[in-house]
Order: structure tokens, then C-alpha cells, then sequence
């Protein structure tokens, strides 16, 4: 019989009650609009004056087998969404390096352009730029390896496709928001430089 919270439907078959496994035990499930344990302490009482015999093992809530059901799942996509988290954030670090240390020795050309005319707007976006066309460049070459590798996280996903385009174009465009704010100081501190100190600079 198929899982249905993870899986399509596929046919099944039903068998006898005593042929099945745990037929030695029974699940029983009460619906009730009072607290879980008043109901369960009620419960015990019940069922322990109509049978002395029967042991009631291990009670809980729907709610808390529905939690434990999914215990792995969302284990796995809480570090999913950590370890994501913390690649963007070393991803905007290395970036704002990257660029830091490309304005740096950029210095002198910049110096250059700015006494020949360009205007503060004209140098931020060019800093930007070259930020904005590295991210591309990492975007062209990580789609093809998702596509590539969808397979062994497919059946991690339930109720979406690692193919998905909506989910692929959000996070290009994360990446490209990241790369925009990680080198927006970098291009600040390059469309501020004074002409006269750029161009003396080696």
C-alpha cells in the first residue's frame, strides 16, 4: 500500500485484520473536543473497567504522531535551510571581497575615468556590473548541474519539483539581490574616490 503523504496513489489490496502485522495489538482513535489528558486519563479508566487485562501502551495525540511521522523530514529540511543560509552568507562575503579587492586595484583607472568626466552614478554601476556578470556567469553554470543532480533530492521533496522553474528563478534572483547588496559598499567607496588621490595612487 502506497504512502499517500509522500507518494502518488497506486493500487493496494486489503487483507484480514489477524493476517496483517501488529495484528497482536489495536490502534484506537477517539475524536473529542475535550483536553488530550482529561480524554486520555478517561480513556485509561474506561477501558481498564471493561478489561483489566488489555495494556494501553504509549497514548498520544494525533497531533504528536503527525510530528513524529515528520520528524525526519523536517529534520532534513531545517538543515537544509541552515546549511543554505550559511552558503549565502559565505557567498556574499567572498563576493564583497572579491570586489573590495578589485576596487582596490582598480583604483587608478577609476581615478582616470572620473577626471575624464564620469559621473559617481556611471562608476557604482560599473563596479556593480561586473559583480551583476559574475553572478550570471555562476548562474549559467549552476542550473545545468541542479537539472543534472535533481535526482537525488527528489525524493527528499513532497508536493514539488527539484525542476521546478518558479523555485530556479528565485533563487537566481537571490543571488543576484545578494550580489547587489554585497557590492553596493564596495562600488559606494569606488564612485566617492577623490580624482586627484586616485590618480596618485600605485
Amino acid at each position: 500500500m502506497a504512502n499517500t503523504r509522500t507518494s502518488a496513489r497506486t493500487r493496494f489490496w486489503y487483507i484480514p485484520y489477524e493476517q496483517g502485522p501488529g495484528a497482536d495489538s489495536l490502534h484506537l482513535y477517539v475524536r473529542s473536543v475535550a483536553s488530550a489528558s482529561n480524554m486520555i486519563s478517561t480513556l485509561r479508566r474506561v477501558i481498564q473497567d471493561m478489561e483489566p487485562n488489555v495494556l494501553i501502551d504509549d497514548p498520544k495525540t494525533l497531533g504528536v504522531q503527525i510530528d513524529e511521522d515528520l520528524a525526519t523530514e523536517r529534520l532534513l529540511a531545517t538543515l537544509s535551510a541552515f546549511f543554505s543560509v550559511l552558503a549565502t552568507v559565505l557567498a556574499s562575503i567572498g563576493l564583497y571581497g572579491v570586489m573590495a579587492y578589485s576596487v582596490a586595484r582598480r583604483t587608478h583607472d577609476i581615478g582616470i575615468r572620473i577626471a575624464l568626466g564620469a559621473n559617481r552614478r556611471d562608476v557604482l554601476w560599473l563596479v556593480l556590473r561586473q559583480a551583476i556578470v559574475l553572478v550570471m556567469i555562476g548562474i549559467l553554470l549552476g542550473v545545468p548541474m541542479t537539472l543534472a543532480l535533481s535526482r537525488l533530492v527528489s525524493s527528499l521533496l513532497y508536493g514539488l519539483k527539484p525542476t521546478d522553474p518558479l523555485t530556479i528563478s528565485v533563487a537566481g534572483l537571490v543571488m543576484l539581490v545578494v550580489a547587489a547588496v554585497a557590492s553596493y559598499l564596495p562600488a559606494r567607496r569606488a564612485s566617492r574616490l577623490d580624482p586627484m588621490v586616485a590618480l596618485r595612487y600605485e
